[in-house]
């Protein structure tokens, strides 16, 4: 595999190159990682990452195709990441978002690709910020992540996404309680789709009720019509509104900051945890507690390599 005749053909945009380039990234491939490196930075910086989240019924596919075909409108290319539940048998996804997608599957503008979350708590599978970026330096200007929204564990959007929607339909009202403290406080736009069924004006109440700050409810609380494609340029005129307002304030810097931290830090767990499986393998005792047992197998693989450096280094000098 040629590598650098792989990163130009994605960097003009080749669909098949765009492809191949996450599936070698997923599969841990060293030409992915060499991938990644030669990305274009700029392209990165210029595009822009939306996170859609919400139960599953509330119409998030159905509002994300509404979006591309309206940025595709505007003549922006647009990239889709859908991550998927995964089986607990097989790994693989299970809901088929990109089959939802497979209107725009055709136009080279689009680039579609689904993720299983190989069970991750979080929602989001490890390649998927590698995925995201991967499509920016295609020349996407907007990538669009959606996940399966189950709950709170899917603060992990929050966590990678510049910018993030959180979708509700009527008939969820009486859960807008048990989010409060979570992922409906932190979404940056609340988006109440299917807003031509009974309950839409209760739940825009209630979505109201539940932010701290009146002057937000006006600002972040929106309803569309996915299925009908109604509010959706309203939705993305406020979207580009408030990205002009993260650049300029720096706040978007700062949230790509943290999310690069957060994404670091989760590759290490990643890269650790069939080493750390192995070990709690070789040492399961019975007589001791797992939480004791953890801390040793962990202080020895962390803390005696640092050592070992520390005295490498004194014999050196």
């Amino acid at each position: 595999m040629n590598v650098d005749f792989l990163v130009q053909a994605l960097h003009r945009g080749d669909a098949r190159s765009v492809a191949r380039a996450i599936t070698l990234v997923e599969e841990g491939d060293a030409g992915g990682t060499a991938i990644l490196e030669q990305l274009d930075r700029e392209r990165i910086e210029q595009a822009l990452l939306i996170g859609v989240t919400g139960p599953p019924g509330a119409g998030k596919s159905t509002l994300c195709a509404q979006m591309i075909g309206q940025l595709r409108d505007r003549d922006l290319r647009v990239g889709i990441v859908a991550i998927d539940p995964s089986s607990p048998l097989s790994g693989g996804a299970i809901l088929g978002d990109r089959v939802r997608m497979m209107r725009h599957a055709l136009d080279p503008g689009v680039a579609v690709r689904s993720m299983a979350t190989r069970g991750r708590l979080g929602g989001l599978c490890s390649a998927a910020g590698a995925a995201v970026r991967i499509m920016a330096a295609s020349g996407c200007r907007v990538v669009l992540l959606e996940t399966v929204g189950v709950g709170q564990s899917e603060m992990d959007i929050v966590a990678l996404a510049d910018i993030t929607i959180m979708v509700l339909a009527p008939g969820f009202g009486d859960e807008i309680q048990a989010m409060k403290a979570g992922i409906l406080e932190v979404a940056d736009l609340l988006v109440i789709n299917k807003a031509d069924q009974p309950g839409a004006q209760r739940l825009r109440l209630d979505m109201a009720a539940a932010l701290r700050d009146p002057g937000d409810r006006q600002q972040r609380i929106l309803e569309t019509v996915a299925s009908e494609g109604r509010g959706v340029t309203e939705l993305l005129d406020r979207i580009f509104l408030l990205e002009e307002a993260l650049r300029d304030g720096g706040a978007l810097e700062r949230r790509r900051r943290r999310s690069r931290e957060l994404e670091t830090l989760d590759q290490a767990l990643e890269l650790l945890r069939e080493p750390l499986r192995q070990r709690i393998r070789d040492r399961n005792e019975k007589t001791r507690d797992p939480r004791e047992l953890a801390r040793e197998i962990v202080e020895r693989m962390v803390i005696m390599p640092a050592q070992a450096a520390r005295n490498d280094d004194e014999h050196g000098s």
